[in-house]
């Protein structure tokens, strides 16, 4: 008891230590608090450039802080401090906006099931297949750049959630896992163009029969659950007349991760069946045929 009357008598006798004390308490409180934001940031956003950035500006917030709060004690307007605070906890919000937009959108991504582990997507301008999605990125192998077709670029790219409310994402496999491609044949004029028909056509029906009998079993779920006109599933066939040659364009649909070897089969096998025809069917090219060099006579005039 004589101490805690001590105590009162000492804390009554010297305010002005009083109110240092309960001031350095406060000031202890929000290096804490920076510095807890600090560690979660280092430990949420492995991507270096984004997670310095970050930090700083938690600092400079934090500095900020700290001087309002000096001005506000010293200068007797302590009621201020809860102003000072929300200005505080603003400028974290403003600051970690893209943080908080990221685990929004892992959210989002997870009710509405935008893309899964395993899908293949586009978003932001970066295609490749999800391989993992946590509370602040989607991770993704990519396809493509400087490697042609739909082949893995073996970059490992990791993009923020944030992105799922910022533009499209296209998916390749969520309820249609199929895509529509398309090949060229360019065939001479003086071929015979119905045998060109038969031979594409019967190719393109023979290599493509499983991709079209599962595509139309989806096709059906697909209309039943979105607004969407019924679409042609079968292997079609458009010619264009051009200066150089008759244009076959197959238009077909496959497995969106089988178009590159589909390509493959479907030229390879067309080829062959037009070199069976022993010269009936001929392949066009930009090739330029010389007929005749002109005699060029070189003489001596006097």
């Amino acid at each position: 008891m004589d101490f805690i009357e001590f105590l009162k008598d000492w804390l009554s006798t010297h305010p002005t230590t009083v109110s240092i004390l309960k001031y350095l308490v406060w000031l202890l409180f929000v290096i804490a608090v920076i510095q807890v934001f600090r560690r979660f940031l280092k430990k949420r956003m492995p991507e270096t450039s984004s997670r310095y950035k970050a930090q700083k500006a938690v600092e400079i917030f934090g500095y900020l802080f700290i001087i309002v709060l000096t001005i506000s004690y010293f200068t007797g307007n302590i009621k201020d401090l809860t102003l000072a605070i929300g200005l505080f906890s603003a400028g974290i919000a403003i600051t970690l906006q893209e943080l908080f937009l990221s685990i929004a959108g892992s959210i989002y991504i997870f009710l509405v099931k935008v893309y899964t582990p395993g899908d293949r997507i586009e978003i932001n301008g970066i295609k490749g297949d999800v391989i993992d999605i946590d509370s602040i990125y989607t991770t993704m192998m990519e396809i493509g750049q400087w490697v042609t077709s739909d082949n893995y670029s073996g970059r490992i790219v990791k993009l923020s959630n944030a992105f799922v409310f910022k533009g499209p994402v296209y998916n390749y496999s969520k309820d249609f896992p199929f895509i529509w491609d398309e090949i060229d044949v360019m065939i001479r004029y003086k071929s015979d163009m119905e045998l060109a028909k038969q031979i594409i056509i019967s190719v393109a029906e023979k290599t493509l029969n499983d991709y079209t009998a599962a595509s139309k079993k989806q096709w059906k779920d697909v209309v039943n659950k979105f607004y969407i006109e019924d679409a042609v599933l079968d292997p079609t066939l458009a010619i264009t007349l051009t200066d150089n040659w008759v244009k076959f364009n197959l238009r077909y649909i496959v497995d969106y991760k089988k178009r590159r070897m589909t390509q493959h089969l479907l030229h390879d096998t067309i080829h062959k069946k037009i070199q069976e025809t022993n010269g009936a069917i001929q392949l066009a090219s930009t090739t330029v045929e010389v007929i005749k060099i002109p005699e060029i006579k070189i003489g001596n005039n006097k």
